[in-house]
């Protein structure tokens, strides 16, 4: 499924310059340097134009590859600089806003892939589509993250990295119950079968759960597995929340609360921590559903002998579909920044498969890429267990929703949210949830007409 990917030598370089998997912090670049006069270019007395870039990626190995690329770019680029500015993930979109508004935002940003059209819609992102029509750079990401860069068919971010939705299980527990640790659950009757082998009851509380739906994936995503792939949206953008398929997926979900007990859940939910309190690393949970990229949580915190395998969600019945859902980032360039082309000649270079490539091997994101995570499922650099998730990553991405907020109701998940809280605790069936749920988005949207 390789794509060929156009790329000058500016992209190439990333290849001559990959270093080893942790990479050393670098410089930023001068953020004393004086802005150019000359909008787009280079400078009447020589200077390189300067780009801000900001993120949110502030330790370890994601800002550690960040920078060094950055500095490679630098080193090897006659006529723009980067400097990279770290904003903390609860202000970088909050600042960026006012930043906008206020004439002096970055010039190139990462946002939230599923509210790329509500900052085209409000004027807040610059289109893109001039640049992209001098190379069509669209088949080199997966299919769905490109659509959500699109508003009115027009391009106004680039995809850098996304996620997918799998299922994490334990070799060992799998071994000591007695199921095949090659074969996981490949649908929910199996699912269950197997949670039931998995579970260890000890007078009245648990030593181990097989497996608990709403551990880490919420009911947005398994009512989507059920319903064929269908969020909360149809394709036409039609509100599809009361469903029969969802709601057999609730009430599914709630028998799962009904047979753990309600109060049994939300004691072990409490006690839920990271390190070694994670539930899936002590062995309390056999089985959970969890972003793909929950991976780099196992490798800095599990022992080295904690065995694991990914699969999959489980499709709803065979021929289903096993269908999940991700979300991830982009690269955007603000509206009004002085700067366009070359921000533009930035991300390219950020979203080209080198790069790409580079990025995913130091931090085990999932990149936009679709060439870059089919060469890190076969980089050898890596150990078996990163090559399994870049390749279950490639393999699952296939039937992965992503849910782009609709223009018409942007807040709508409040909505929906409120009403399935109400049937976990017991106030509402899930018919009646979802019918409510499906009636308060509807009005939402008339409201928004």
């Amino acid at each position: 499924m390789g794509m060929k990917n156009n790329k000058t030598g500016l992209y190439k370089l990333a290849a001559l310059t990959a270093t080893p998997l942790i990479l050393a912090a670098c410089g930023n670049g001068n953020s004393d340097a004086e802005d150019t006069s000359n909008p787009g270019s280079e400078g009447a007395s020589g200077e390189q134009v300067e780009l801000e870039f900001w993120s949110f990626w502030g330790s370890g190995p994601r800002r550690d590859t960040i920078e060094a690329i950055i500095e490679d770019f630098n080193e090897t680029n006659d006529t723009i600089t980067v400097e990279y500015v770290y904003q903390p993930w609860g202000d970088i979109w909050t600042k960026a806003l006012a930043a906008i508004a206020g004439g002096n935002a970055p010039d190139v940003i990462v946002q939230d892939i599923n509210s790329v059209r509500q900052r085209a819609d409000a004027n807040q992102a610059t289109n893109l589509q001039a640049f992209i029509d001098e190379e069509d750079i669209s088949g080199e990401f997966y299919p769905q993250l490109w659509e959500t860069v699109l508003f009115e068919d027009e391009a106004y971010a680039v995809p850098f990295n996304t996620d997918t939705q799998v299922l994490f299980y334990n070799l060992d527990a799998f071994e000591e119950a007695g199921l095949d640790p090659d074969s996981p659950p490949a649908t929910w009757d199996e699912l269950e079968e197997m949670a039931r082998a998995l579970d260890q009851e000890s007078g009245e509380s648990w030593e181990q759960i097989g497996f608990y739906p709403r551990w880490n994936i919420g009911a947005d995503v398994w009512t989507l597995n059920a319903d064929g792939g269908t969020s909360w949206f149809d394709e036409e953008g039609n509100v599809a929340i009361n469903t029969p398929e969802k709601v057999d997926a609730l009430e599914w979900m709630l028998d799962w609360q009904d047979y753990y007990g309600r109060d049994t859940i939300t004691q072990y939910e409490a006690e839920f921590g990271s390190g070694v309190a994670d539930p899936f690393i002590s062995g309390l949970v056999a089985m959970r559903g969890q972003n793909i990229n929950y991976y780099t949580n196992l490798r800095e915190n599990a022992p080295d002998d904690f065995r694991f395998g990914v699969a999959p969600l489980p499709e709803r019945e065979e021929g289903s579909g096993n269908w999940s859902w991700g979300g991830g980032f982009v690269l955007e360039i603000p509206e009004n920044t002085s700067h366009p082309e070359e921000s533009y000649e930035f991300i390219r270079y950020l979203t080209s498969t080198d790069v790409q490539e580079r990025f995913g091997m130091n931090s085990f994101d999932i990149m936009a890429n679709v060439e870059a995570n089919e060469n890190l499922a076969d980089n050898t650099e890596l150990d078996e267990r990163a090559q399994m998730i870049y390749d279950m990553a490639n393999q699952n991405l296939e039937q992965t929703v992503i849910t782009p907020v609709p223009l018409n109701a942007p807040d709508y998940l409040s909505l929906v949210n409120t009403q399935i809280d109400a049937a976990f605790l017991g106030e509402k069936t899930a018919e009646e949830a979802l019918e409510d749920a499906q009636n308060s988005v509807e009005n939402l949207v008339e409201q928004h007409q």
